[in-house]
């Protein structure tokens, strides 16, 4: 799959360094600071980071916050050992600032669990509240010009029916007599501090994720698109533990990479921008998608566990993207079906699958396809 000794990364990474560019330029000679960079998007934010500042000598420099440097080393020593990235132990609530200046923080850190959110809800609360005001305090007094929070989805709460495509201007929020609502309601606190932070010592920009899919994503865990490639890379039938009516869109993650590192180069002072995909659709139609992007790989077919009742409308979780792409000229580059397929190679050359012959090329010309947001 991949010239030996070559990046198994290095399509997706070049992607997001031309796709970047001028944010790339933007930070030459940066000194960064990220919180929650050896999670799935932060891993991704330092994949990017090393392949940019190595191939365009940026000398540009990280440190990255993270609860276990040995397990990420172990996880990704080409990152770990690198000498433009330093990795910093702490719990991103209390945690001593690594020393010097920096010129941009990413705030990233959060607990992302779902079990957490349902069991412990005000753990989850104020580990992204109280994370927040520390990361803050830290770019305060590293005389930081520009951060960029991690924000989320979840600050809209439930998408109306009649809201096919959420943007930025929607004003409503997720319940406050719902315990369930931690998650979402920790998130619209760390904006709204964020927001007070960019008043007075800097810029400060907000990236609202949704779902993304690509490498390093966990396929045991509670991401639904993770689960169904997990299932076919294991050639188990693709399960939907509910009615499969839930709609959903997935961001590449090398897309996912170029927007950020976008927003937080050339984002607009306090403004905030949804990052994701429009291109919405079931998750029933999403495993058949995966089905029949990876059939070829053996790939079994999609069941779900009831079948949805169409008196109850489905629940959408699908952004507009209009003011990235009008401001700043982003695009999803990297359409679903490449998206499955890059995943799946990726898992599973980990894993020491071949993919067949006809995938394998197939993979290469698909390598060159692009998909524009609706």
């Amino acid at each position: 799959m991949a010239e030996r000794g070559r990046h198994p990364l290095a399509a997706d990474l070049d992607h997001a360094l031309e796709r970047a560019r001028p944010a790339w330029e933007a930070l030459r000679g940066a000194r960064i600071f990220v919180t929650g960079g050896t999670g799935f998007i932060g891993t991704w934010l330092l994949e990017s980071f090393a392949w940019a500042n190595a191939r365009l000598s940026l000398d540009a420099r990280l440190v990255a916050l993270t609860r276990d440097p040995a397990g990420f080393a172990a996880r990704a020593p080409h990152l770990a050992g690198g000498p433009t990235i330093e990795l910093l132990r702490g719990d991103v609530r209390r945690y001593d600032p690594p020393p010097g200046a920096f010129s941009h923080v990413i705030h990233g850190a959060t607990a992302s669990s779902a079990a957490l959110n349902d069991e412990r809800p005000i753990e989850m609360f104020e580990t992204i509240v109280d994370g927040t005001r520390r990361t803050l305090e830290v770019a305060e007094a590293a005389g930081a010009e520009r951060v960029l929070l991690l924000s989320s989805g979840a600050v809209y709460g439930r998408q109306p029916p009649g809201v096919t495509h959420v943007p930025e201007e929607h004003l409503a929020g997720p319940d406050p007599t719902d315990p369930a609502s931690a998650y979402g309601e920790g998130k619209r606190t760390a904006e709204l501090l964020t927001t007070i932070w960019g008043r007075t010592h800097g810029v400060a920009t907000i990236a609202r994720c949704f779902a993304f899919v690509g490498p390093h994503l966990p396929l045991d865990a509670h991401f639904a698109i993770g689960n169904f490639i997990g299932d076919a890379l294991h050639r188990r039938p693709i399960r939907l533990s509910g009615d499969g009516s839930p709609y959903r869109s997935y961001l590449y993650t090398a897309d996912l990479a170029a927007w950020l590192w976008t927003i937080l180069a050339r984002g607009a002072p306090g403004r905030v921008y949804n990052v994701g995909s429009e291109r919405g659709m079931p998750l029933w139609d999403t495993a058949r998608c995966v089905h029949e992007t990876l059939r070829a790989e053996g790939a079994q077919a999609p069941v779900r566990a009831r079948e949805p009742d169409p008196a109850i409308p489905a629940s959408r979780y699908v952004p507009s993207t209009r003011r990235a792409r009008d401001e700043l000229g982003l695009a999803e580059w990297i359409g679903l079906e490449d998206a499955i397929r890059r995943t799946w190679l990726w898992h599973a050359a980990r894993r020491g699958r071949t993919p067949t012959p006809a995938r394998q090329r197939r993979g290469v010309r698909a390598g060159r396809s692009a998909t524009r947001p609706r």
